[in-house]
């Protein structure tokens, strides 16, 4: 069984409620039966390797020129709860078995729905969905979607728990 897999998109019932549309959307599944929504959170993005942090820094270098965000947002907390941040990703709700982090910015807006399915195998789903706000959010996307998925299918990888 391989650790981490990119699978169909997977839309929880309050996920189809974030945006009016979505303009791109992946799932990537793991297997956790160990530990909390909240381990499994702070697992996937609260560790990263040096490398997802150096593309971070060289994403934020070049994006400062397009007038994106890139400063630490001013009501950052580390509380796990709605409103908090798990690094620079705000915590938006709360459910015993789903937390939905994002962003918005003038050129996209972003969510990281991380669900725990309780399935046997790959029940830890982490589905990212992004709405253009304008040409520059495709734009920006079409850029950082290789990158993206390479990062993403990392940390995710980082929840694993075998049975």
């Amino acid at each position: 069984m391989s650790k981490v897999k990119e699978e169909t998109v997977f839309i929880s019932e309050k996920a189809t409620q974030l945006f009016s549309k979505v303009d791109f959307a992946d799932t990537f599944s793991t297997t956790n039966q160990k530990d909390s929504i909240e381990e499994i959170t702070n697992q996937i993005f609260n560790t990263s390797p040096k490398w997802v942090g150096f593309l971070f820094k060289i994403r934020n270098a070049i994006v400062q020129f397009f007038g994106l965000k890139t400063e630490i947002p001013k009501d950052l907390n580390n509380d796990f709860k709605v409103g908090g941040y798990i690094k620079f990703f705000k915590i938006y709700d709360i459910s015993p078995n789903e937390v939905i982090l994002g962003a918005n910015d003038s050129h996209l807006n972003f969510r990281a729905i991380v669900t725990d399915t309780n399935e046997p195998k790959h029940n830890v789903k982490v589905t990212t969905l992004v709405e253009y706000n304008n040409k520059k959010g495709k734009i920006y996307m079409n850029l950082i979607k290789p990158f993206h998925r390479m990062v993403v299918k990392r940390m995710v990888g980082q929840a694993f728990r075998s049975s």
